[in-house]
């Protein structure tokens, strides 16, 4: 018996929509890079871009837990010695919250020529407004990853 593979022509792509207000960070990250990879449908193969186009809304109103905003820390480095900056993650969400989505997501996915290909398929907004609607995407509930009361 022969293992199946998909061919480039049989690669159907959705578009979902993820309303982020309330979502947990971390929580979203994993569900929305398993997405982006493909693993949620069955012909899923791990050398192939099988995932799904996901646009994210609201994205400024995540919610990090156990105060982690305040001691979890955002590093960049100019390349120069003595050149790193760090900040807060309070801090990186209230100025670029579109930009501490991705890096999430980012983070969770392969390091490698088809990691960057996949995450081509995120779109990240912070206010409820978005460019997609001619996709028409589809709304995604998220009912793990919000934060329990």
């Amino acid at each position: 018996m022969t293992t199946y593979t998909p061919k480039a022509s049989e690669i159907d792509r959705a578009w979902l929509i993820i309303d982020a207000e309330g979502l947990v960070l971390g929580r979203l990250a994993t569900e929305v890079a398993h997405i982006l990879r493909g693993k949620h449908k069955p012909t899923y193969a791990p050398h192939m871009d099988m995932g799904d186009h996901v646009v994210i809304i609201n994205c400024d109103k995540v919610v990090l837990t156990s105060g982690k905003a305040e001691k979890k820390k955002v590093f960049r480095h100019s390349g120069f010695p003595g050149g790193i900056k760090e900040r807060t993650y309070a801090d990186f969400l209230a100025k670029k919250p579109a930009d501490a989505v991705r890096n999430s997501i980012r983070g969770m996915m392969p390091h490698n020529r088809l990691g960057r290909a996949q995450l081509k398929k995120l779109k990240v907004y912070a206010g409820p407004t978005h460019p997609h609607a001619a996709q028409q995407p589809q709304p995604l509930e998220l009912a793990d990853a919000r934060r329990s009361a």
